[in-house]
C-alpha cells in the first residue's frame, strides 16, 4: 500500500490535537471521509493501532503516544528547515566559487561587485579569473563564466545572452598596412589571433552579409588566449582582430584607439553562459549569482547593440 506519509503524519498529528476526525477535517480543508482515510493508511502501513475510536472519543494508543510523539519532533524539524532554507533563497550566504574568464573578470565582475554585495552582504565570493578549462566538480567551482559555445553534457548552461563582435584595427596598424576595402584584401593583412587554451586550436576570422557566411584563416603573426593580452597586441599594431563588443571595446572605438574596418561584413556574435555540474543540486547561491550575473551582463549586449545596431 502506497501513502504519503508526511501528509498522513500531519493529518494524523492534526487529529490528536483536536480530539476528533471532524475538527481536523475542518482544520485542514479536507473532507472527513479523507482524513479517516489517511489515519487508516497511516496504521496499516505501521501495522499498529494508533488509535482507539468509541463514538464519543479518541484516546492514543501506547504506540500511537509513542509515534505521535516523535511524529510531532520531526513535523517541527521539518518546518524549521524548511523555513531556513525560504530565508536562505530570500537572502543566500555562505561561500561560492565562481572561475570566469580574466577579461570578464577584470573589466565586467569586479567594477560591478559593490552591487552584489549590497544585494548579498551575507556571501563570499571566491573569484577565479582564468582562461583555462575548469573541472567544477574536482576543484570544488560552483560555477563558471564562459563565452563561444560549449559541449559538455556534465554541465548545464544557462545562457546570459550574446555579444556583438567587430572587425577592428589600431590607428598604427592601418597607417602603416592601408584599410581593407573586401575580403579579398584580407590576404594581405596581418591577424591578431585568439587560440582554446584547451585544444590550441586558432579561432578562424568569421564574416557574415545577406545569408553569406565566411571564414577566413590566414597564418597568424601573434595568438592570445587571454582577452587582455589580446587586445594589448592590437593596440600595439601588430594586426586585425575580432573582438566581442564590450563596454570596453566601445569606449576604445569611441575613443579612436580602434577603428573598425569591412563594416558591411558582421563576424558571428558570441554566445555568453553561467554553467553549473547538472548532477549538482542549483544552491540559492548559485541561483542568486547566474540572476545577477545575468543582469550585469545586460548593460554590456547593450553597449555593443547601441554602438552598431
Amino acid at each position: 500500500m502506497s501513502v504519503d506519509r508526511y501528509r498522513a503524519m500531519e493529518v494524523f498529528n492534526r487529529v490528536v490535537e483536536l480530539g476528533s476526525f471532524t475538527a481536523a477535517a475542518t482544520a485542514l480543508h479536507l473532507p472527513k471521509a479523507r482524513v479517516t482515510t489517511l489515519v487508516q493508511e497511516l496504521e496499516a502501513h505501521l501495522g499498529v493501532r494508533l488509535l482507539n475510536r468509541t463514538t464519543r472519543r479518541l484516546n492514543l494508543t501506547d504506540d500511537g503516544a509513542l509515534y505521535h510523539q516523535r511524529a510531532l519532533a520531526m513535523l517541527q524539524d521539518m518546518g524549521e528547515l524548511e523555513g531556513t532554507l525560504r530565508r536562505a533563497v530570500a537572502t543566500p550566504a555562505g561561500r561560492l566559487r565562481v572561475d570566469v574568464p580574466a577579461a570578464v573578470g577584470r573589466h565586467v565582475i569586479s567594477p560591478a561587485l559593490p552591487e552584489f554585495f549590497k544585494r548579498y552582504p551575507d556571501m563570499v565570493l571566491e573569484l577565479g579569473s582564468t582562461d583555462r578549462p575548469v573541472d567544477l566538480v574536482a576543484e570544488g567551482v560552483d560555477c563558471v563564466i564562459r563565452g563561444g559555445l560549449v559541449h559538455d553534457e556534465t554541465l548545464v548552461a544557462r545562457p546570459l545572452g550574446r555579444l556583438k563582435v567587430v572587425t577592428c584595427a589600431a590607428p598604427s596598424y592601418l597607417a602603416q598596412h592601408g584599410t581593407p576595402r573586401t575580403l579579398e584584401d584580407l590576404e594581405q593583412h596581418r591577424f591578431v589571433n585568439f587560440h582554446s587554451a584547451k585544444t590550441g586550436k586558432i579561432f578562424p576570422f568569421e564574416f557574415s552579409k545577406d545569408g553569406d557566411a565566411r571564414q577566413i584563416n590566414r597564418p597568424h603573426w601573434v595568438t592570445c588566449n587571454d582577452a587582455d593580452s589580446h587586445m594589448g597586441a592590437v593596440l600595439a599594431g601588430l594586426g586585425l582582430s575580432q573582438p566581442p563588443l564590450t563596454r570596453r571595446t566601445c569606449a576604445l572605438l569611441a575613443s579612436g584607439q580602434l577603428v573598425r574596418v569591412l563594416p558591411d561584413w558582421q563576424p558571428e556574435d558570441l554566445p555568453m553562459v553561467v554553467m553549473y555540474p547538472r548532477n549538482r543540486h542549483l544552491t540559492a547561491k548559485v541561483r542568486a549569482f547566474a540572476d545577477w550575473v545575468a543582469e550585469v551582463f545586460k548593460a554590456e549586449f547593450a553597449a555593443g547593440a547601441a554602438f552598431y545596431p
